[in-house]
């Protein structure tokens, strides 16, 4: 079986297959265009933007955190000196002839108190100082 077409209608055929085709490649450059437009050219345009934007956007949390912490910390006032009081078993506190009470320094006073743990063991010391803003004697070690 032969399909016999007119020749006009051979020529319809024919310019619809053209108009199709023209149809079809306009659709096609005018996807690839916008693909491309928002696929790298906008995209690049802004990313150099955006980018310059991130490292600022990170800088200022740096600098913000920075001077919040400056601001919260404060400078730690040590003791000048340090005393060593020493308690009986009852908990009195009592006085000890012949051992030294008064330091400059937490770490001297710590280790004399060890010292003096071994050598007295039936009594308990305390290394406390007196600091500015306190009422009391501030504890800081009890053996």
């Amino acid at each position: 079986m032969q399909v016999c077409l007119r020749k006009d209608m051979q020529k319809d055929y024919v310019s619809s297959n053209v108009v199709i085709s023209m149809i079809v490649g306009a659709v096609l450059g005018f996807a690839s265009y916008v693909y491309n437009l928002f696929g790298y050219t906008i995209p690049s345009f802004f990313s150099v933007y955006l980018k310059e934007i991130g490292a600022a956007i990170i800088m200022m949390a740096v600098f913000v955190f920075a001077i919040a912490w400056l601001m919260k910390a404060k400078p730690h006032r040590r003791p000048q000196s340090y005393l060593v009081k020493v308690f009986d078993v009852c908990g009195v506190e009592t006085r000890l002839d012949g051992i030294r009470t008064e330091f400059k320094t937490h770490d001297v006073a710590w280790s004399f108190m060890k010292e003096y743990k071994k050598a007295y063991p039936f009594f308990n010391f305390a290394l406390v100082s007196d600091l500015p803003n306190s009422e009391k004697m501030t504890i800081f070690r009890y053996l």
